[in-house]
């Protein structure tokens, strides 16, 4: 198991008074199963943005395209973003959709000259937190969550074959664990077609604590198990442990990656 912790202090801008102490570990295995590992991660504290992704297409491309999402995604977002002082909630929502639209063309121009790639896509789950703001992106099954005084909330919504499948009535919940179809995506970076983030914008709170997630971990432990988890290891880099051990010891299907970030208030600006 890969496992990483940091602390930040960090003093938003102007716009933002807010001071916040953000605490971020995370945690990526292969699993019981797979023999390499498809997950990628970025803990990016100089920037505040996280982004968790899975690689999809078989070994080489699933690697290759997880890996373009976490190292060039956020050079596109900056690009986007570059001279805009204060960007607005609605630019940075529309830079970030702008942004993974982008990136996935550009997988689909590299599997034309790479039919080696052939197939290559990712999800993505990224989070950007911006002074008193999380800015959160999505595509796939990859996951965020949210927990806030002991409740947690799932923010995005699985953009799979069964998710869809559930929501039309025609699987339970159980049944979504076992269906033929579960890790079909329905959206992901580097799809043929037209491409549709989901991206919206949080306001956060003292305490709050987000995690992001591959399926390795979702499809193997549960929302309240994850819940429970998270609530008994308030260290970040205990939690990830737990998560990914849990997720392990109840078959390790897949590999399995999950990023826990807190923000705390700075004790000066209580």
């Amino acid at each position: 198991m890969t496992t990483q912790e940091e602390t930040h202090g960090a003093e938003s801008g102007t716009e933002y008074p807010d001071h916040w102490l953000v605490r971020v570990a995370c945690a990526t295995d292969v699993g019981r199963v797979r023999r390499s590992n498809e997950d990628n991660y970025l803990v990016a504290l100089e920037h505040n943005m996280f982004i968790v992704s899975d690689g999809m297409g078989g070994q080489l491309a699933g690697e290759v395209a997880s890996k373009i999402v976490v190292t060039v995604l956020p050079h596109v977002i900056a690009q986007r973003l570059a001279g805009l002082h204060i960007p607005s909630i609605q630019m940075v929502e529309r830079a970030l959709r702008d942004a993974i639209v982008e990136l996935s063309q550009k997988l689909r121009a590299e599997t034309a000259v790479r039919p080696d790639l052939k197939g290559m896509g990712a999800t993505v789950a990224l989070v950007w937190l911006r002074g008193t703001l999380a800015h959160l992106a999505h595509m796939g099954d990859s996951r965020i969550y949210l927990l806030r005084r002991g409740r947690l909330t799932k923010m995005t919504e699985d953009h799979s074959v069964v998710a869809l499948l559930l929501k039309h009535g025609e699987l339970t919940p159980e049944e979504t664990r076992v269906h033929p179809a579960r890790g079909r995506l329905s959206r992901f970076v580097g799809m043929e077609g037209e491409v549709y983030p989901d991206v919206q914008t949080l306001s956060l709170r003292g305490g709050d604590r987000l995690l992001l997630c591959s399926d390795g971990l979702t499809g193997m432990v549960t929302d309240d198990e994850i819940a429970q988890l998270l609530a008994a290891n308030p260290d970040p880099a205990d939690a990830c442990h737990a998560l990914v051990t849990t997720a392990n010891a109840a078959g390790g299907e897949d590999n399995v990656t999950a990023v826990v970030v807190d923000c705390q208030r700075s004790s000066l600006h209580k």
